[in-house]
């Protein structure tokens, strides 16, 4: 048996953050995570937007090229909108090495990482984790769901959970320097992508081609869909497919920030938190914002006694912000065929639809907002 302040199940972005600082306070933190190592089985395609590069200290050597660039594409591909921002909106995360450079921080600032281990569920007042060397109890003051939209850290502390997901899939392909400016492009065919976007992000170094959608409105599968869409993808260089670096591919909760995420006993962040936009899909600024929010209340519980302290860590009044965008995903997601998508896309056209796309993809506002 082994004991802790807090064990945190999951080492992506959220878990790792929320686990380090914790242990920047002085904090006995256990972060457990069940992939041998943390360069493989990407799940996410990194896309960093400006705020999160403007208020998180992310390692400059891992991320690619700042982006401006965005075209919105209709089905046939024929007269896209472009959008261009006088500032740098995003940049692709090398996210093997910025999970590893995480790691490293975290270890520096006193969290027991344990790769390898899997969480097996709650037994007796006690964690049960299996890593190399078979099973042990943690017996933690608090845990953390770091583990993913369908996590089972939510389900053991009877917590809500993701029932609004996506599925997506993506190839990445390095791209020989000297081709066109980095852009982003997305391209609206629910025949391709039902309930979401097809996407190519070339940012000069790498092209991240993929597609992601509700699973049931895929015809032929994700697979298929994915090869479709890269057999005419935009943005890719011409002269033949440039060879492949790597798959990714996940679930991803798109029913907005979950209400109940904590409990005296615990919390979640993250996606296994829904902290990813309804309508975008984005989540790696959320989940940073998120689990700042969430060590601040776990130190504040661990520093006075008082579980109750958890009860601030309130999806609900986070949700209840967000509304508009919670609707817009609903609107999304009724673009049912190729024709109602083409049908709309004039309006995209309009300065009035120009505007609403570039404050959707270059505003400042974050998601959540804990402040």
């Amino acid at each position: 048996m082994t004991t802790a302040d807090v064990l945190v199940v999951g080492a992506g972005l959220a878990g790792l953050h929320t686990a380090t600082r914790l242990a920047e306070r002085g904090r006995d933190v256990l972060l457990a995570e069940r992939r041998p190592r943390l360069d493989g089985a990407i799940r996410t395609t990194g896309i960093f937007v400006r705020k999160t590069l403007d208020d998180f200290p992310l390692p400059p050597e891992h991320l690619g090229p700042a982006i401006r660039r965005v075209v919105l594409y209709p089905p046939r591909l024929r007269r896209p909108v472009e959008l261009v921002s006088e500032r740098d909106e995003y940049r692709v995360g090398d996210m093997g090495p910025l999970y590893e450079a995480a790691a490293r921080a975290a270890v520096a600032a006193g969290v027991r990482l344990a790769l390898g281990t899997r969480y097996e569920g709650r037994r007796d007042g006690g964690c049960i984790l299996t890593g190399p060397e078979g099973p042990v109890t943690v017996r933690a003051r608090f845990v953390v769901g770091a583990d993913g939209a369908r996590s089972r850290v939510a389900r053991d502390l009877g917590l809500d959970r993701n029932r609004h997901l996506l599925v997506g899939a993506e190839e990445v392909f390095a791209i020989p320097a000297g081709g066109q400016p980095p852009t982003f492009h997305c391209v609206l065919d629910p025949s391709l992508a039902p309930g979401y976007l097809a996407w190519v992000v070339n940012d000069g170094r790498h092209a991240h081609v993929g597609v992601a959608g509700y699973a049931e409105r895929f015809p032929r599968g994700l697979r298929a869909a994915l090869t479709r869409f890269g057999a005419s993808a935009p943005g890719l260089p011409e002269g033949g497919r440039p060879p492949e670096v790597e798959r990714r591919g996940g679930p991803i909760p798109v029913g907005g920030l979950l209400r109940r995420i904590g409990c005296a006993e615990g919390l979640l962040v993250g996606d296994a938190a829904g902290a990813v936009s309804p309508l975008t899909a984005g989540g790696l600024d959320p989940c940073l914002r998120l689990s700042d929010m969430a060590a601040d209340v776990l130190d504040e519980a661990l520093r006075s006694g008082r579980p109750g302290a958890l009860a601030r860590y309130d999806g609900a009044a986070l949700r209840a912000r967000f509304r508009g965008r919670l609707l817009m995903r609903r609107g999304l997601a009724q673009l049912r065929t190729p024709a109602l998508a083409q049908a709309a896309f004039p309006v995209l056209r309009t300065p009035l639809g120009r505007a609403a796309a570039r404050r959707v993809l270059f505003g400042d506002r974050s998601f959540p907002t804990t402040t």
